[in-house]
Protein backbone atom coordinates (compact mmCIF):
# COMPACT_ATOMS: atom_id res chain seq x y z
CA UNK A 1 0.00 0.00 0.00
CA UNK A 2 1.57 3.64 -0.99
CA UNK A 3 2.07 5.81 1.69
CA UNK A 4 0.28 8.54 -0.27
CA UNK A 5 -3.40 6.58 -0.19
CA UNK A 6 -4.27 7.43 3.80
CA UNK A 7 -4.16 11.09 2.14
CA UNK A 8 -7.80 12.72 1.41
CA UNK A 9 -7.93 12.49 -2.39
CA UNK A 10 -10.04 16.20 -2.44
CA UNK A 11 -6.27 17.54 -1.00
CA UNK A 12 -4.64 15.38 -3.67
CA UNK A 13 -6.77 17.17 -6.17
CA UNK A 14 -5.45 20.75 -4.46
CA UNK A 15 -1.86 19.44 -4.71
CA UNK A 16 -2.21 18.22 -8.49
CA UNK A 17 -3.77 21.69 -9.26
CA UNK A 18 -0.85 23.25 -7.61
CA UNK A 19 1.86 21.17 -9.71
CA UNK A 20 0.33 21.31 -12.84
CA UNK A 21 0.05 24.79 -12.61
CA UNK A 22 3.35 25.89 -10.91
CA UNK A 23 1.63 28.85 -9.96
CA UNK A 24 -0.44 29.30 -6.15
CA UNK A 25 -2.51 32.03 -7.32
CA UNK A 26 -3.83 30.76 -10.62
CA UNK A 27 -4.47 27.29 -8.86
CA UNK A 28 -6.58 28.99 -6.12
CA UNK A 29 -8.42 30.38 -8.95
CA UNK A 30 -9.34 27.84 -10.65
CA UNK A 31 -10.02 25.70 -7.84
CA UNK A 32 -12.08 28.98 -6.72
CA UNK A 33 -10.45 28.78 -2.70
CA UNK A 34 -7.84 31.70 -0.92
CA UNK A 35 -4.71 30.76 -2.05
CA UNK A 36 -3.90 31.57 1.80
CA UNK A 37 -6.04 28.38 2.28
CA UNK A 38 -4.51 26.50 -0.49
CA UNK A 39 -0.90 27.39 0.68
CA UNK A 40 -2.04 26.22 4.19
CA UNK A 41 -3.60 23.09 3.11
CA UNK A 42 -0.10 21.96 1.19
CA UNK A 43 2.30 23.16 4.43
CA UNK A 44 -0.09 20.64 5.98
CA UNK A 45 0.09 17.80 3.52
CA UNK A 46 4.33 18.80 3.95
CA UNK A 47 4.14 17.90 7.49
CA UNK A 48 2.12 15.23 7.21
CA UNK A 49 4.43 13.60 4.49
CA UNK A 50 7.33 14.89 6.62
CA UNK A 51 8.84 16.39 3.24
CA UNK A 52 8.96 19.36 0.94
CA UNK A 53 6.87 18.95 -2.16
CA UNK A 54 7.50 22.23 -3.49
CA UNK A 55 11.48 23.70 -3.39
CA UNK A 56 11.26 26.73 -1.02
CA UNK A 57 11.35 30.32 -2.23
CA UNK A 58 11.65 29.16 -6.03
CA UNK A 59 10.32 31.90 -8.19
CA UNK A 60 8.63 30.72 -10.16
CA UNK A 61 7.34 27.67 -8.18
CA UNK A 62 8.98 24.40 -8.61
CA UNK A 63 8.46 20.68 -7.45
CA UNK A 64 10.77 19.00 -5.40
CA UNK A 65 11.75 15.22 -6.11
CA UNK A 66 9.19 14.15 -3.40
CA UNK A 67 6.96 16.44 -4.85
CA UNK A 68 7.30 14.72 -8.19
CA UNK A 69 6.49 11.56 -7.20
CA UNK A 70 3.71 12.76 -5.42
CA UNK A 71 2.42 14.19 -8.32
CA UNK A 72 2.95 11.31 -10.54
CA UNK A 73 0.96 8.93 -7.98
CA UNK A 74 -1.91 11.78 -6.90
CA UNK A 75 -2.49 10.99 -10.64
CA UNK A 76 -3.01 7.81 -10.69
CA UNK A 77 -5.05 7.96 -7.08
CA UNK A 78 -7.57 10.39 -8.41
CA UNK A 79 -8.23 8.61 -11.10
CA UNK A 80 -9.15 5.23 -9.40
CA UNK A 81 -10.71 7.40 -7.19
CA UNK A 82 -12.90 8.63 -10.09
CA UNK A 83 -14.94 5.19 -10.71
CA UNK A 84 -15.16 3.94 -7.31
CA UNK A 85 -17.37 7.27 -6.66
CA UNK A 86 -19.20 6.91 -9.57
CA UNK A 87 -20.11 3.15 -8.53
CA UNK A 88 -21.26 4.53 -5.34
CA UNK A 89 -24.37 5.97 -6.82
CA UNK A 90 -25.78 3.09 -8.21
CA UNK A 91 -27.28 2.09 -4.46
CA UNK A 92 -29.51 3.46 -2.39
CA UNK A 93 -30.44 7.57 -2.94
CA UNK A 94 -28.02 9.24 -0.52
CA UNK A 95 -28.63 12.97 0.99
CA UNK A 96 -25.42 14.67 0.67
CA UNK A 97 -25.42 17.11 3.74
CA UNK A 98 -22.51 19.73 3.78
CA UNK A 99 -21.36 21.89 6.87
CA UNK A 100 -18.50 24.08 6.91
CA UNK A 101 -15.70 24.26 9.99
CA UNK A 102 -17.24 24.98 13.77
CA UNK A 103 -20.85 23.41 12.85
CA UNK A 104 -21.65 19.85 14.81
CA UNK A 105 -23.84 17.41 12.74
CA UNK A 106 -24.05 14.60 15.20
CA UNK A 107 -27.36 15.49 16.46
CA UNK A 108 -28.98 15.70 13.28
CA UNK A 109 -26.78 12.59 11.75
CA UNK A 110 -28.14 10.42 14.78
CA UNK A 111 -32.09 11.60 14.44
CA UNK A 112 -31.78 11.10 10.82
CA UNK A 113 -30.66 7.60 11.04
CA UNK A 114 -33.13 6.40 13.92
CA UNK A 115 -36.07 7.72 11.53
CA UNK A 116 -34.62 7.41 7.93
CA UNK A 117 -32.31 4.18 8.56
CA UNK A 118 -33.10 3.04 5.02
CA UNK A 119 -31.65 6.29 3.75
CA UNK A 120 -27.51 6.67 3.56
CA UNK A 121 -26.73 10.08 4.75
CA UNK A 122 -23.29 11.64 3.13
CA UNK A 123 -21.82 13.99 5.17
CA UNK A 124 -19.27 15.88 3.89
CA UNK A 125 -16.93 18.73 5.27
CA UNK A 126 -16.48 22.26 3.17
CA UNK A 127 -14.55 24.75 3.45
CA UNK A 128 -16.18 27.67 4.31
CA UNK A 129 -14.96 29.84 0.93
CA UNK A 130 -16.69 26.88 -1.08
CA UNK A 131 -20.44 26.86 0.97
CA UNK A 132 -21.67 29.00 -2.03
CA UNK A 133 -20.14 26.74 -4.83
CA UNK A 134 -20.56 23.61 -3.54
CA UNK A 135 -24.59 24.14 -2.96
CA UNK A 136 -24.86 25.47 -6.66
CA UNK A 137 -22.24 22.90 -8.12
CA UNK A 138 -24.43 20.13 -6.99
CA UNK A 139 -21.12 18.58 -4.50
CA UNK A 140 -23.94 18.57 -1.53
CA UNK A 141 -27.74 18.82 -1.30
CA UNK A 142 -27.78 20.57 1.34
CA UNK A 143 -25.05 22.76 4.05
CA UNK A 144 -24.92 24.14 6.99
CA UNK A 145 -23.61 27.73 5.76
CA UNK A 146 -22.32 30.49 7.85
CA UNK A 147 -23.93 33.72 6.78
CA UNK A 148 -24.09 35.74 4.71
CA UNK A 149 -24.95 33.88 1.30
CA UNK A 150 -25.97 34.85 -2.04
CA UNK A 151 -29.75 34.34 -1.69
CA UNK A 152 -30.61 34.25 -5.48
CA UNK A 153 -32.14 30.82 -6.36
CA UNK A 154 -31.41 29.59 -2.62
CA UNK A 155 -33.43 28.48 0.68
CA UNK A 156 -31.69 29.21 3.64
CA UNK A 157 -33.33 28.67 7.45
CA UNK A 158 -31.20 30.45 10.00
CA UNK A 159 -30.52 28.00 13.14
CA UNK A 160 -28.44 29.91 15.56
CA UNK A 161 -25.89 32.46 16.55
CA UNK A 162 -22.91 32.38 17.97
CA UNK A 163 -20.50 35.62 19.50
CA UNK A 164 -17.16 36.05 18.90
CA UNK A 165 -14.66 35.71 21.33
CA UNK A 166 -10.84 36.92 21.59
CA UNK A 167 -8.27 34.02 21.84
CA UNK A 168 -5.29 34.97 23.74
CA UNK A 169 -2.11 32.98 25.40
CA UNK A 170 -3.21 31.32 28.91
CA UNK A 171 -1.14 34.19 31.21
CA UNK A 172 -2.29 36.72 29.09
CA UNK A 173 -3.79 39.84 30.90
CA UNK A 174 -7.45 39.68 29.04
CA UNK A 175 -7.26 36.07 30.37
CA UNK A 176 -8.60 37.43 34.10
CA UNK A 177 -11.74 38.52 32.46
CA UNK A 178 -15.08 36.70 31.15
CA UNK A 179 -16.03 39.48 28.75
CA UNK A 180 -14.12 41.75 27.10
CA UNK A 181 -14.59 45.05 24.52
CA UNK A 182 -12.80 45.84 21.21
CA UNK A 183 -11.67 48.96 23.44
CA UNK A 184 -9.94 46.54 25.78
CA UNK A 185 -7.55 45.23 22.86
CA UNK A 186 -6.95 48.78 21.11
CA UNK A 187 -3.35 48.15 22.18
CA UNK A 188 -2.85 44.54 21.27
CA UNK A 189 -1.88 43.29 17.80
CA UNK A 190 -5.07 41.43 16.25
CA UNK A 191 -4.03 38.92 13.82
CA UNK A 192 -6.26 38.39 10.75
CA UNK A 193 -8.77 35.09 10.93
CA UNK A 194 -11.38 36.44 8.88
CA UNK A 195 -10.76 33.61 6.74
CA UNK A 196 -12.22 30.97 8.83
CA UNK A 197 -10.41 27.93 6.41
CA UNK A 198 -6.91 29.34 7.55
CA UNK A 199 -7.68 30.32 11.30
CA UNK A 200 -5.24 27.55 12.34
CA UNK A 201 -2.18 29.71 11.30
CA UNK A 202 -3.84 33.08 13.46
CA UNK A 203 -3.88 30.77 16.44
CA UNK A 204 -0.71 29.61 15.79
CA UNK A 205 1.08 32.94 15.93
CA UNK A 206 -1.55 33.72 19.06
CA UNK A 207 -0.02 30.85 20.57
CA UNK A 208 3.40 32.08 20.17
CA UNK A 209 2.58 35.64 21.64
CA UNK A 210 2.13 37.48 18.69
CA UNK A 211 -0.65 39.49 18.83
CA UNK A 212 -4.52 37.94 19.82
CA UNK A 213 -7.45 36.84 17.17
CA UNK A 214 -11.02 37.40 17.42
CA UNK A 215 -13.38 34.27 15.98
CA UNK A 216 -16.73 32.71 16.15
CA UNK A 217 -16.89 30.53 19.28
CA UNK A 218 -17.20 27.45 17.58
CA UNK A 219 -14.05 28.22 15.91
CA UNK A 220 -11.85 28.54 18.53
CA UNK A 221 -13.12 25.76 20.35
CA UNK A 222 -12.29 23.67 17.28
CA UNK A 223 -9.16 24.76 17.82
CA UNK A 224 -8.74 24.77 21.38
CA UNK A 225 -5.09 23.94 22.60
CA UNK A 226 -4.46 23.82 26.34
CA UNK A 227 -1.78 27.13 26.13
CA UNK A 228 -4.71 29.59 24.85
CA UNK A 229 -8.28 30.49 26.45
CA UNK A 230 -10.77 32.74 24.69
CA UNK A 231 -13.54 35.22 25.94
CA UNK A 232 -16.65 36.78 25.07
CA UNK A 233 -15.90 40.04 22.97
CA UNK A 234 -19.35 42.19 23.75
CA UNK A 235 -19.31 44.89 20.67
CA UNK A 236 -18.43 42.74 17.63
CA UNK A 237 -21.80 41.01 16.02
CA UNK A 238 -22.49 37.50 16.05
CA UNK A 239 -22.38 35.48 13.21
CA UNK A 240 -25.30 32.84 12.52
CA UNK A 241 -25.57 29.58 11.42
CA UNK A 242 -28.13 28.59 8.64
CA UNK A 243 -28.79 25.41 7.04
CA UNK A 244 -29.42 26.13 3.07
CA UNK A 245 -30.10 24.75 -0.66
CA UNK A 246 -30.74 25.53 -3.62
CA UNK A 247 -34.18 26.04 -4.06
CA UNK A 248 -34.75 24.62 -7.89
CA UNK A 249 -33.60 21.10 -6.31
CA UNK A 250 -35.97 21.19 -3.38
CA UNK A 251 -36.81 17.44 -3.23
CA UNK A 252 -38.21 15.00 -0.48
CA UNK A 253 -35.38 14.01 1.04
CA UNK A 254 -34.54 17.63 1.41
CA UNK A 255 -37.96 18.43 2.89
CA UNK A 256 -37.15 15.27 5.12
CA UNK A 257 -33.71 16.51 6.79
CA UNK A 258 -34.99 20.21 7.14
CA UNK A 259 -37.85 19.07 9.19
CA UNK A 260 -35.25 17.27 11.29
CA UNK A 261 -33.32 19.87 12.02
CA UNK A 262 -36.60 22.34 12.59
CA UNK A 263 -36.98 19.52 15.22
CA UNK A 264 -40.28 18.51 13.14
CA UNK A 265 -41.71 15.29 15.15
CA UNK A 266 -42.01 11.64 13.87
CA UNK A 267 -45.52 12.55 13.34
CA UNK A 268 -45.31 15.33 11.22
CA UNK A 269 -47.29 15.34 7.95
CA UNK A 270 -44.22 15.78 6.06
CA UNK A 271 -42.62 12.41 7.28
CA UNK A 272 -43.17 9.58 4.33
CA UNK A 273 -44.06 7.42 6.87
CA UNK A 274 -46.87 9.45 8.10
CA UNK A 275 -47.90 10.43 4.56
CA UNK A 276 -47.81 6.61 3.40
CA UNK A 277 -49.92 5.63 6.71
CA UNK A 278 -52.27 8.64 5.97
CA UNK A 279 -53.16 6.86 2.34
CA UNK A 280 -54.35 4.12 4.41
CA UNK A 281 -58.07 3.84 5.29
CA UNK A 282 -58.58 4.82 9.24
CA UNK A 283 -60.71 3.11 11.78
CA UNK A 284 -62.97 5.23 13.93
CA UNK A 285 -63.15 4.62 17.48
CA UNK A 286 -64.10 6.32 20.52
CA UNK A 287 -61.87 6.35 23.23
CA UNK A 288 -64.83 5.24 26.81
CA UNK A 289 -64.34 5.79 30.72
CA UNK A 290 -64.97 2.96 33.08
CA UNK A 291 -68.26 4.23 33.14
CA UNK A 292 -69.09 3.61 29.35
CA UNK A 293 -69.02 7.29 28.40
CA UNK A 294 -66.43 9.11 25.94
CA UNK A 295 -63.76 10.71 27.61
CA UNK A 296 -62.92 14.40 25.80
CA UNK A 297 -60.43 14.14 23.16
CA UNK A 298 -56.68 14.76 23.96
CA UNK A 299 -54.92 17.64 22.38
CA UNK A 300 -52.15 16.40 20.35
CA UNK A 301 -51.09 19.32 19.40
CA UNK A 302 -47.42 20.10 21.07
CA UNK A 303 -45.88 23.80 21.87
CA UNK A 304 -43.13 24.07 19.46
CA UNK A 305 -39.89 24.70 21.78
CA UNK A 306 -37.39 27.90 21.19
CA UNK A 307 -34.32 27.70 19.20
CA UNK A 308 -31.48 27.16 21.88
CA UNK A 309 -28.85 29.78 21.52
CA UNK A 310 -25.44 28.55 21.18
CA UNK A 311 -22.07 30.13 21.60
CA UNK A 312 -22.56 31.40 24.77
Amino acid sequence: MSRFESIDVARLRWFVAVAEELHFARAAKGLNISRQRLSQTVIELEGELGTKLFVPGAQPTQLTEDGAALLAEARELIARAEPVAEATTDGPAALRVGFVPGVTVSKWTRIWGERFPDTPLEVVGVPMGEQETALRAGRVDVCFVRLPIDRDGMSAIPLYREVPVVVVPKDHPISVFEQVSMADLADERMQDASDIDAVSGAIELVAAGVGVAVVPHSIARLHARRDLVYRTVTDVADTEIALAWPTERTSDLVEDFVGVVRGRSERSSRSPVVRAKSAEPQKKSVAKRAGGRPGPAKNAVGKKKPAKRRGR
